[in-house]
C-alpha cells in the first residue's frame, strides 16, 4: 500500500496547524515539513512524533530541503507572512513571492507532480503564480479560496437563522480578501431559497443587514489575529478538508479558488467557485445563478486575482 506523504513548505503557525490536523485526523502517513528557519521545522517536526501514540495511526515526520519533497502526494503552501492588522491579505504578496521564488526552485527540480493546495497570502494569487511557475496542470493547483471565509459566513448565518451550518447552501466567492462576495439570490436553507423563507415566514427568519454580515465575514480574520496574533485552527482545518477531499475521491463542494476555463465567462484566470474535488483535484465548476449585481461583484473580484497575478509574474521573470 501506497504510503500517503504531504509536503508542508512553512512550519510557522498555520503550517504546523496544518501538519497537526493531517495527522490528528490520519489523513498522513509522512508529514515533510521545509522551512526557511530550519530548526523551527526539526522542533516541529519532532512535536508531532512525539504525539504518535496517541493518534489515529502512526506518522511520520520529518524536516526536509524542499529538494526532498519529489514524492509527495500534495504540498501546502504555507510560507510568507500574515497580514497586520492595518493591511490587506494584496500586500503581503511582495514578501511571500521573495520566499516562494527560494523554495519552487528547489521543488520543482524535486520532479514533483502531485498537488498543491496553497494557503499563502493572498492565497488565489499565489496559487495562480504556482500553478504557472511549476508547470502543472491547473487541476492539481488549487488555493483554499473563500472556503474558510464561507465557514465564518455559514456560522453567522447559522447564529442568525436558528439552521445548523450543513443544512445551508452559502457561499462566500470571488476573493479571499476585500473584494470577496456572496451571491445572495443563491442561498437557500435545505434548498429553499432564504429569499422566499424570510417573505414567508419572518418571524422565524428574520431580514438582517445583509452588507454588514459580508463585511463581518471578511473583518473575521483580522478579529482573531487581533486578539491572537494569528489565525491558524479554521485555515488549517479547512485546508486538510480540501486534501481529504481530493484524497478519498469525495466529489465534495467546496469553495476553491481554481483556473477558470469558460466558467462563468472568464478563462485562465483563478477565482474562489463552488468546485468539485475528487481524486483528479479540482475535477469541475458548479456554475451559481447570479443577478446583475452579484455577478458584478464576482467580475470585480475576478479582475483583482488577474490583475495582481500578472503582476506577480511580472515581478518574477524582470528579475
Amino acid at each position: 500500500m501506497k504510503v500517503r506523504s504531504v509536503g508542508i513548505i512553512g512550519a510557522g503557525n498555520v503550517g504546523s496547524h496544518v501538519g497537526f490536523a493531517l495527522a490528528s485526523q490520519g489523513e498522513a502517513d509522512e508529514i515533510l515539513l521545509c522551512d526557511i528557519k530550519k530548526e523551527k521545522a526539526i522542533a516541529e517536526a519532532q512535536d508531532l512524533n512525539d504525539a504518535c501514540s496517541f493518534l489515529p495511526h502512526k506518522i511520520r515526520a520529518r524536516a526536509v530541503e524542499a529538494t526532498e519533497m519529489g514524492n509527495c502526494d500534495v504540498v501546502f503552501i504555507a510560507a510568507g507572512p500574515l497580514p497586520t492588522v492595518e493591511q490587506d491579505r494584496l500586500d503581503t504578496l511582495d514578501v511571500t513571492l521573495d520566499c516562494l521564488e527560494e523554495v519552487l526552485p528547489k521543488l520543482k527540480a524535486s520532479g514533483f507532480k502531485g498537488f498543491i493546495i496553497s494557503i499563502s497570502n493572498p492565497a488565489d494569487v499565489i496559487a495562480a503564480f504556482v500553478q504557472r511557475y511549476m508547470e502543472l496542470p491547473a487541476n492539481r493547483v488549487i488555493s483554499s479560496g473563500t472556503s474558510l471565509d464561507t465557514a465564518r459566513f455559514q456560522h453567522m448565518l447559522s447564529k442568525v437563522l436558528g439552521v445548523h451550518n450543513l443544512d445551508m447552501n452559502a457561499w462566500v466567492m470571488g476573493e479571499h480578501g476585500s473584494s470577496s462576495m456572496i451571491p445572495w439570490s443563491a442561498v437557500a436553507i435545505a434548498g429553499k431559497s432564504l429569499d422566499i423563507l424570510q417573505s414567508e415566514q419572518p418571524d422565524v427568519y428574520p431580514s438582517f443587514d445583509r452588507a454588514a454580515m459580508l463585511e463581518a465575514v471578511k473583518d473575521r480574520g483580522a478579529v482573531v489575529q487581533a486578539g491572537k496574533s494569528c489565525t491558524e485552527f479554521g485555515v488549517s482545518t479547512c485546508a486538510v478538508r480540501i486534501w481529504r477531499a481530493i484524497v478519498h475521491d469525495e466529489k465534495r463542494v467546496l469553495p476553491v479558488a481554481c483556473m477558470l476555463q469558460g466558467e462563468y465567462g472568464k478563462n485562465g484566470g483563478y477565482a474562489s467557485v463552488p468546485t468539485v474535488l475528487g481524486k483528479n483535484g479540482a475535477e469541475r465548476i458548479i456554475e451559481i445563478p447570479m443577478n446583475e449585481d452579484e455577478r458584478r461583484a464576482f467580475d470585480k473580484a475576478y479582475d483583482v486575482i488577474l490583475a495582481y497575478t500578472e503582476r506577480a509574474w511580472r515581478r518574477h521573470i524582470g528579475k
